[in-house]
């Protein structure tokens, strides 16, 4: 049974440990082996959302709802992530830096497809893009090995590949404007 007070003392105590992803990965693998009771824990998804379950210095933990045919444009985090999904699911691609005279560019470099029962350790300097394929809504346990919300990080214009600023407040909106398409 996945209990959310539990699962963050776990992680916590991981990474006080052994702060790579390492330890946590398996935590998380634990937690959304059965994904009925993480639903059951977390509330089955119910709109496209950022819940942010628990944040510190060292750790954050969100529970990330991504609306029907969602896509995050391709940016990094700047400190390593574990990714495990519990209902739905999440195709990654995978981006590297051009040597260019400034390395602000970037070409694709891989992918991957996240279903449902799927864990997977993102680097410190893994820059990706995330979309939901799926018609419906999709549910992942997100855990950040740092402050999600203090990262000074970049993402990248998906016509130009250009890096810029990470803009978190125009990222959140994009999930209100997924909710809006899909009433």
């Amino acid at each position: 049974m996945f209990h959310l007070d539990r699962f963050i003392a776990d992680c916590r105590d991981a990474v006080s440990l052994d702060p790579t992803h390492k330890s946590v990965r398996e935590i998380v693998a634990r937690a959304i082996s059965e994904p009925a009771t993480v639903i059951a824990g977390l509330g089955a998804p119910a709109r496209a959302e950022v819940q942010k379950l628990y944040n510190s210095a060292e750790l954050t933990i969100l529970n990330v709802i991504w609306g029907p045919g969602m896509t995050i444009k391709p940016h990094n985090h700047l400190m390593w992530a574990v990714i495990g999904i519990y209902t739905g699911r999440e195709d990654n691609i995978f981006w590297r830096r051009l040597p260019d005279e400034d390395g602000s560019r970037i070409e694709a470099a891989g992918a991957k497809s996240l279903g449902e029962r799927d864990v997977e350790p993102l680097g410190c300097d893994i820059i990706h893009t995330v979309t939901n394929p799926l018609p419906r809504l999709t549910g992942a346990v997100h855990v950040y090995g740092g402050d999600f919300f203090a990262a000074s990080r970049s993402e990248w214009d998906p016509e130009t590949l250009l890096e810029q600023p990470f803009d978190m407040e125009k990222n959140l909106r994009l999930f209100e404007q997924a909710n809006a398409r899909h009433v």
